[in-house]
């Protein structure tokens, strides 16, 4: 058997994502695009696949339709071929919800079977909705080389956030001697990214031993840590988990500066330009007189003919004359109409934004959203997935509008900050 086939992947993909809100309402959260041509689970398999490993199980459980028409086959992966190959894993779902999967060991427990029809060495776990490159090879090689039973990866994180994540104290070796799960009085700053590596038959003992463990930073990481060989696998480069409206924002921002540390095409992120049944072969991005793109990344099949700033617009966008995009995510075929302004907003796919209206409007400091305050807070304006806004309305700072929304009003109407419609 040969190096790369010693190891299975797992990569979980089901988790609800609520925090993205309208983003989320009709997609789970890995399906959720990014970076113009992306989609945030394209940077977990491209790095599976630049690490030359070449069988994978994806774990769904949420509105998966999207993410699986989205993956296919894995062709767009190089995952096709007699000793290559990607599977879906929906839950073993009984009559009742509470059949799911419960957390990340139990969505690891109910797959057992489909992790001994791979006969392995290693099992490396991941999560589909992480903006990051990885090393995966590098790290099975430190995993081998420690002979450890479970590997983590880790990265320093500012003491003040800690308390999202596993949090690892080492000793001089690496290894992990003390565990907290989302410590509230931190006293490291060493986070779980949520990224291991586990010997195949550690894995499938700690799963059979504790029926109960739903969690593994919860519950079988602690308990590994106390008596087994755990490892931190240090990470220094571009991590963010993108799961929430600013997190997700700042993301996508980041890949327009240059001094961020993203990099997708550098990375060899791959997309899959076919799934939604359009040709990869879109016309190029087409620019008319008069109109101005500045700090923005614009893809294939736009048409732009107003002015562009700092922003980031998916493919098949059209931005009519006199109209200006700043500091937003256009997502793929969005119409901006003539005379219209969006600023600090994100739009899902096909939206309509009628002439001279006004998406985000008003001070940038305004109240949060009144229904999901903890969703958006910074000015933000978050616009579903085919709503349509009708000219030469205003929609204020920190307003949801809700997927395939329409309105009957008179022009000049105004939705006012924090207002979710």
């Amino acid at each position: 058997m040969k190096e790369h086939e010693k190891t299975l992947v797992l990569l979980l993909a089901g988790g609800v994502g609520s925090r993205l809100n309208v983003l989320v309402q009709t997609r789970a959260k890995p399906a959720v695009a990014f970076g113009g041509i992306y989609r945030i689970i394209d940077f977990s398999l491209s790095n599976v696949m630049n690490s030359g490993l070449s069988h994978v199980g994806v774990l769904t459980q949420y509105k998966p339709l999207s993410l699986m028409r989205h993956i296919g086959t894995g062709d767009a992966w190089d995952f096709t071929g007699r000793r290559r190959g990607i599977k879906i894993l929906p839950p073993s779902t009984g009559a009742k919800d509470s059949d799911w999967y419960k957390g990340t060991a139990d969505a690891v427990r109910q797959n057992v079977n489909f992790i001994r029809s791979h006969p392995s060495e290693e099992v490396v776990i991941l999560s589909g909705d992480h903006i990051y490159r990885m090393d995966l090879d590098d790290m099975l090689s430190s995993h081998r080389r420690k002979k450890a039973d479970v590997t983590i990866a880790m990265m320093v994180v500012p003491r003040e956030q800690i308390h999202q994540f596993g949090a690892g104290i080492t000793n001089d070796e690496g290894r992990i001697v003390e565990w907290e799960e989302k410590p509230e009085k931190p006293r490291t700053d060493l986070a779980s990214m949520g990224i291991y590596v586990f010997d195949t038959e550690y894995l499938l003992k700690m799963l059979a031993e504790d029926r109960e463990a739903t969690d593994f930073g919860m519950h079988l990481i602690p308990k590994a840590v106390a008596r087994d060989n755990v490892f931190a696998y240090p990470f220094r480069d571009y991590w963010r988990d993108v799961g929430t409206i600013q997190a997700y924002w700042e993301a996508n921002m980041d890949i327009l500066r240059a001094d961020s540390g993203i990099s997708p095409e550098d990375w060899g992120i791959r997309p899959n330009l076919e799934a939604d049944g359009r040709p990869a072969d879109w016309s190029p991005a087409r620019f008319t007189v008069g109109s101005s793109v500045r700090g923005s990344m614009v893809s294939a099949g736009c048409v732009i003919e107003g002015e562009v700033v700092n922003s980031m617009l998916s493919p098949g966008v059209r931005v009519g004359k006199n109209a200006t995009i700043r500091d937003s995510i256009i997502l793929q075929d969005c119409v901006i109409e003539e005379g219209a302004t969006v600023d600090l907003a994100i739009l899902d796919k096909r939206v309509v934004v009628g002439g001279e209206a006004k998406v985000g409007h008003g001070d940038r400091n305004a109240i949060p959203n009144k229904q999901f305050p903890k969703h958006l807070y910074t000015g933000i304006t978050l616009i579903g997935k085919e709503a349509v806004i009708p000219p030469a309305i205003t929609v204020g700072r920190n307003c949801i509008v809700e997927p395939g929304r329409s309105f009957d009003v008179v022009d000049g109407a105004e939705i006012p900050a924090g207002e979710t419609v």
